[in-house]
């Protein structure tokens, strides 16, 4: 028996049993450090994830509910009333599918607590707000108000209150959750490291223990097997002539290096391929997003006045027999003016293309004007389409005149009102200031909305580069783009002020008459010597 454990393939064994057993402990100790913290991780994915998304459904769900109950008060018509009954019922489905979807998920304590506390009041705002709308559907107008500014708004405000106040609990516990997966994580990578290392100190005692009780050719065969390890695949393998165990070792050795290049060679084929992949992946969510984006702009741009010229015509339905030829006209020319609205979109629509798109001085003209009755349209129809906006106009002087062409800015300062529009609460304060000073023109639309992160500032003017702030509002990333190109094709500047929460001030500079072609083409020419592309 001694014998056998003083020979070399005894020694061997014993050391390849002992380096196993090591290997197998170490891989369990690993596998359960990596199972803990699989269980942390999916903890936070199936509990604290859902839990955030559908607590940010229901306060935005709620706050839509209460908008739609003040939108019931203001209705005139059959038609509005019947949409903004729609409307509310839509909202309360969208409600009670992710409260169900809440209740689904597991909860501890003071959160099922918090959210009973909120369903019940939830409740109790939901039989006031079916009154009011009863209310003013019975053409009761003045209790439906009294009882919406009473009742309903303090039982909605305690509902909104326990609703934030099961956010900011979800918040933390989310967080902390979070700070739990890392942990969790971080200890299984030690474990993982230490295993490792381990693991190598192991082997170094098993290649010290080979080196001293076998022969030279074995030493020289690790020495090329830890060359290949090494991804070394041309060194010379000796010993292959030989007809012995040594022999049949170092003619394996030849066969894995084989299969050691052919496995590099595929594993870069394969990296390779999955680069292209992943590229053309990037490129059609890309052009998907743009495509849901481009859709949802169009849709909510055109709703507006085929609202209108459907109430009007519906009007005119109604009242064939009792209107006067001047009410005809009257109501007529409201249809000619949205029509005239779905024309003047799509006018710019197609212009923005063809200036994004194509050479852009096949569609820039300039003509003397009066800048102040650009900004005097663009602020009418977004009073139109927003009639909740608060838009301030202030010219000094009340004749702005310059070269320029009115339609691509009149589309600059529409996409100015319409950002600040889209991204202040309803009725904030929005303020346009022009002046002129010495042939100057400087135009200030100013509001006090989310703002934009500092983070997103230097990029905002970059075509379709959208803030990270700005989920949830429809836009395609290229409003601004477009603002700054048609400014700079005046020979103007733009120059952005902003705080996240607070709101945004954009600054346009033009000036009396625009360079020309030739002009802009050089000023590009020098901008890109002083600064050439990497």
């Amino acid at each position: 028996m001694m014998k056998y454990w003083q020979s070399l393939s005894g020694r061997l064994s014993l050391l390849f049993f002992l380096l196993f057993a090591t290997i197998l402990v170490l891989g369990l100790a690993s596998a359960w450090s990596l199972s803990n913290s699989n269980e942390v991780s999916t903890d936070v994915r199936d509990r604290w994830l859902p839990n955030t998304r559908l607590l940010g459904d229901l306060n935005n769900f709620t706050s839509d509910y209460r908008t739609a109950e003040a939108d019931s008060l203001l209705v005139s018509t059959a038609a509005e009333r019947a949409a903004t009954l729609h409307e509310l019922q839509t909202l309360d489905q969208a409600i009670t599918h992710a409260q169900q979807g809440y209740e689904r998920i597991r909860h501890d304590g003071q959160e099922s607590d918090l959210y009973r506390k909120f369903s019940a009041t939830w409740a109790a705002y939901k039989t006031s707000a079916d009154q009011v709308t009863a209310l003013s559907s019975a053409g009761r107008n003045a209790e439906a108000a009294t009882l919406y500014r009473t009742i309903s708004g303090t039982t909605y405000n305690a509902a909104s209150d326990l609703l934030g106040r099961l956010t900011d609990y979800n918040v933390v516990q989310a967080a902390q959750a979070s700070e739990h997966s890392v942990l969790a994580f971080r200890q299984a990578r030690w474990l993982m490291i230490g295993g490792l290392l381990a693991a190598g100190l192991m082997l170094a005692v098993v290649i010290f223990q080979v080196r001293r009780s076998v022969s030279r050719p074995l030493i020289d065969l690790g020495q090329t097997m830890l060359q290949l390890a090494a991804d070394d695949t041309g060194i010379t393998i000796g010993h292959t002539g030989r007809t012995d165990e040594i022999g049949e070792m170092a003619r394996a050795v030849v066969v894995f290096r084989g299969n050691a290049i052919e496995l590099v060679q595929s594993q870069r084929d394969l990296a390779q391929q999955a680069s292209m992949l992943e590229e053309k992946l990037a490129q059609e969510r890309n052009v998907a997003e743009l495509q849901r984006n481009f859709i949802s702009m169009i849709t909510h741009e055109f709703r507006t006045p085929l609202t209108q010229i459907d109430a009007q015509a519906q009007r005119l339905i109604s009242l064939k027999d009792r209107l006067r030829s001047e009410d005809v006209v009257e109501r007529a020319g409201r249809v000619r003016a949205a029509v005239l609205r779905i024309v003047r979109l799509i006018d710019n629509l197609v212009d923005t293309s063809r200036l994004l798109d194509s050479d852009t001085d096949l569609f820039f003209h300039t003509e003397p004007m009066n800048l102040a009755t650009v900004l005097r349209e663009a602020c009418s129809l977004h009073r139109e389409t927003s009639p909740g906006a608060q838009i301030l106009e202030n010219y000094s002087p009340l004749f702005l005149p310059m070269h320029g062409d009115p339609k691509l800015l009149f589309q600059v300062f529409s996409n100015l009102l319409s950002n600040a529009i889209k991204y202040s609460p309803n009725g904030a304060e929005i303020v346009l200031d022009a002046r002129q000073t010495d042939g100057v023109t400087s135009v200030v639309v100013e509001d006090h909305g989310i703002g934009i992160p500092e983070r997103d500032r230097e990029r905002v003017f970059t075509r379709y580069y959208r803030g990270s702030n700005v989920t949830g509002f429809v836009g395609t990333g290229v409003g601004l783009f477009l603002v700054a190109t048609v400014v700079h094709l005046h020979g103007g500047d733009i120059a952005l002020e902003s705080r996240e929460g607070t709101g945004s001030r954009f600054t346009v500079t033009l000036p009396e008459m625009p360079p020309s072609a030739a002009e802009r083409e050089k000023k590009e020419g020098l901008g890109t010597a002083l600064h050439p592309a990497p």
